[in-house]
């Protein structure tokens, strides 16, 4: 169990967590998955902020925002609203899974307000499983395979974690608007707007991703001018948890080159 190391906040009505406030460094904002928590990201915090950077990770409104809106264009306008709440006019953003989705667009969209990119199991590309193919059934045993799917160690698929997703797609609301959000990630392809993101990128893969294969890595690298791809061995679709440590280390030299890029411009 990872000792968390930030607190929570609310602004305008959003939680989230922040860890090293008053830092010198780029603000750093991490993006969730579809069905992820700031949780997710809980080996990426004490690290990064001892680096000298803030961290902030809001509680992305997957389930609350109104219909109209429960999709990715929602999050982006979310993610502008969130940091002009706390007077971020430009910030480092990584994401992972559908948080990655998210902060690609947003460096299409907001090049001005994105300092560095990071990218990790992101879709955009495409994704071989997607969060309405769960919906169907609800019993733990046809669940627990498809959500060991996420890791290399199946040890990560806890009775816990699936107690959770229980709980999800029991909640009507709450389904229908994963449904609404997987339909969004299927028809927001980046692949031919790559070209446009200008921010420096690293992307963290991990080599054996069933839900955004090696290749949407490869795709990214490819589109993005200014990257860096990083491989991570015996590693599913969320690196910051299977693999902290590797993770983290590549992150926060991410980080600091992009400090010493800021500090010689």
């Amino acid at each position: 169990m990872i000792a968390k190391s930030y607190s929570i906040k609310e602004v305008d009505g959003v939680q989230y967590a922040d860890s090293g406030e008053g830092s010198w460094g780029i603000p750093v904002l991490l993006l969730h998955g579809m069905m992820g928590d700031i949780g997710n990201w809980d080996s990426v915090f004490e690290p990064v902020s001892k680096a000298g950077f803030r961290v902030l990770c809001p509680i992305l409104p997957v389930y609350t925002l109104p219909i109209r809106k429960a999709n990715l264009e929602g999050i982006v306008e979310f993610i502008v609203d969130f940091t002009n709440s706390l007077g971020i006019k430009k910030a480092i953003i990584a994401g992972n899974s559908l948080g990655g989705h998210v902060a690609a667009i947003y460096a299409i969209q907001h090049p001005e307000r994105v300092a560095g990119l990071l990218l990790s199991g992101a879709s955009g590309i495409y994704e071989v499983e997607m969060s309405t193919s769960i919906m169907r059934r609800k019993d733990r045993d046809y669940l627990r395979p498809r959500v060991a799917k996420t890791f290399f160690d199946p040890i990560h698929c806890t009775e816990e974690l699936l107690d959770d997703v229980i709980e999800i797609i029991n909640n009507r609301d709450k389904a229908f608007r994963l449904i609404r959000f997987a339909r969004s990630v299927e028809n927001s392809p980046v692949v031919n707007d790559l070209h446009r993101i200008t921010a420096p990128t690293v992307l963290i893969w991990g080599e054996n991703d069933e839900i955004t294969p090696p290749d949407v890595a490869t795709t990214f690298h490819a589109g993005i001018a200014d990257s860096e791809l990083h491989w991570l061995a015996e590693c599913g679709h969320v690196p910051m948890l299977e693999q902290p440590e590797a993770f983290c280390t590549i992150m926060v030299q991410f980080l600091q080159r992009i400090a010493e890029r800021k500090v010689t411009a």
